[in-house]
């Protein structure tokens, strides 16, 4: 495809407009420049993995980067460093949607969670997430989590508790679903396999899923996004027409349906290649040096 030619891309519905590759990219860049409502805060570097200590330094540095474009970071760890993140967030001026990581290990998840209630009790945090897709791993039972949810709760009273997970498991555990205040949901249709052109139509179909789980309760996308590069996922294809298009779809979907998106990610991380392939280093707005890539 020549620089020239044309690009189709759903702007609401069935509405389609006809962009060339300029005009693709200028749309994106009026969205960034205009301020999203939030992202993924991916901090860690070339040798670095979730483990990795992080400094104060790293973490101002790469926040520098992403402040004129974001009303909201989101965090996903309260140790190792990661605790520094929404305090420096809000020296910046940002929102946070701070997150306590849930695995097996109860003695780090005990860390983690004293780490989330301290940055909540200093001021730092707008919501606090407790747990990431611990479901969908299956590393711990929906009844742990809602221990771990109530005791934030008491601990920090009047901050919007909730927990993150794909949309989908909130419809499967109610139980779930009842001890958020808030429902936060990770929807990817990249990584279920549709292809970019049904993509928005799923993403709405799965936002829907989450309000239905919810009751009424607010739904946040608390994850989407999808990669320039790598190994598609049955007809979902990796390119930068395909990561620009996904993105401008989202935010005009969001905008129109007055949701709130968070999205993935920041920066590409190479550590991700380990658990997701070749394509999970490649869905940050930002290279892994800080460059736009868009």
């Amino acid at each position: 495809m020549t620089s020239k030619s044309r690009i189709r891309y759903p702007l609401s519905g069935a509405d389609f407009s006809i962009y060339t590759r300029e005009e693709l990219a200028g749309e994106f860049l009026r969205i960034l420049n205009g301020g999203i409502h939030g992202i993924s805060f991916s901090v860690y570097m070339n040798d670095q993995a979730p483990g990795s200590q992080i400094s104060g330094e790293q973490i101002a540095a790469r926040m520098a980067v992403i402040k004129p474009y974001v009303q909201w970071i989101r965090s996903f760890s309260c140790t190792d460093g990661n605790e520094m993140i929404p305090r420096y967030a809000r020296q910046n001026g940002l929102k946070t949607l701070v997150g306590a990581w849930l695995g097996s290990d109860e003695e780090k998840n005990e860390r983690e969670v004293e780490g989330l209630i301290e940055a909540a009790r200093e001021g730092c945090v707008d919501i606090a997430a407790v747990g990431n897709e611990v479901l969908l791993r299956g590393d711990l039972p929906e009844e742990r989590i809602i221990d771990y949810m109530r005791r934030v709760r008491e601990a920090a009273p009047g901050i919007p508790v909730g927990y993150v997970d794909a949309y989908y498991e909130f419809a499967v555990h109610p139980a779930i679903a009842d001890a958020c205040d808030i429902i936060l949901a990770n929807c990817y249709p990249f990584w279920e396999g549709y292809p970019l052109e049904h993509s928005l139509v799923y993403l709405k179909e799965m936002y829907q899923t989450a309000l239905r789980a919810g009751n009424g309760k607010q739904v946040i996308v608390t994850e989407t996004g999808w990669p320039n590069l790598g190994t598609p996922v049955k007809g979902a294809i990796p390119s930068q027409e395909n990561a620009m298009r996904y993105f401008i779809n989202t935010y005009h979907w969001a905008a129109e349906a007055g949701a709130a998106v968070f999205y993935f990610s920041s920066f590409d991380e190479l550590w991700k290649v380990a658990a997701e392939g070749d394509v999970g280093a490649y869905w940050g707005l930002w290279d892994i040096d800080g460059n736009l890539k868009y």
